[in-house]
């Protein structure tokens, strides 16, 4: 088995993807029913302010209540999205690693394990907010809405472990450097979530 400890320092920031409403999945399903408030009712009696923070996207919380953290598993849909694309680009050096690995999930959830189960976020200055409109065409024409989510800023950081039962550390890398590329997080397909990484020992 071999083991990365690594270090990423987002370049820009980190939108959260948790919703603020605990109860949402009920919540979602109540909203279906018949009898169910219109958009201008829920307002009217939750205030406009209660329903943006239902519908924001945030970052789960430390033991503390206030330390933002990501989970392992975010850390392995990382590696698996950046998988699927690196593998898209044949013939490439730094996707030469990705394009040779066959089953690429399976291997991701059986033998690359992260640690800890919760990783907490190193801030470089107050969490901020990010509102934007999500455009799409629907049958009824199209819809606007507002995205709202948490924002860790630019220059935080966190730290972690990667342990590969299939001694292929050099993969992670390959995928650790696509993150200048594309990040973690809501939207980051704007370049939101994008980081540097570096490789540290352990203390």
């Amino acid at each position: 088995m071999e083991k990365l400890h690594v270090r990423l320092t987002f370049t820009e920031e980190v939108l959260g993807t948790a919703n603020a409403d605990k109860n949402v999945h009920s919540e979602f399903i109540a909203s279906k029913a018949p009898d169910a408030p219109s958009r201008e009712e829920e307002v009217a009696t939750l205030g406009a302010d209660e329903v943006e923070h239902k519908e924001m996207t945030v970052f789960p919380r430390m033991e503390d209540g206030e330390t933002p953290m990501f989970w392992d598993y975010q850390i392995k849909g990382f590696f698996k999205d950046t998988c699927s694309a690196l593998s898209r680009c044949k013939g490439q050096d730094y996707s030469k690693h990705s394009c040779g690995l066959k089953a690429f999930k399976k291997v991701i959830d059986g033998c690359l394990f992260v640690f800890p189960r919760k990783i907490p976020v190193h801030m470089a200055g107050p969490m901020g907010n990010c509102q934007r409109p999500l455009r799409a065409q629907t049958a009824q024409g199209d819809r606007v809405a507002l995205a709202n989510s948490e924002a860790i800023p630019a220059g935080s950081q966190i730290e972690f472990t990667v342990e590969c039962l299939n001694d292929d550390v050099d993969i992670i890398r390959e995928w650790l450097n696509y993150g200048r590329y594309k990040g973690i997080g809501q939207w980051r397909n704007s370049g939101k979530g994008r980081f540097e990484w570096e490789e540290i020992k352990e203390e």
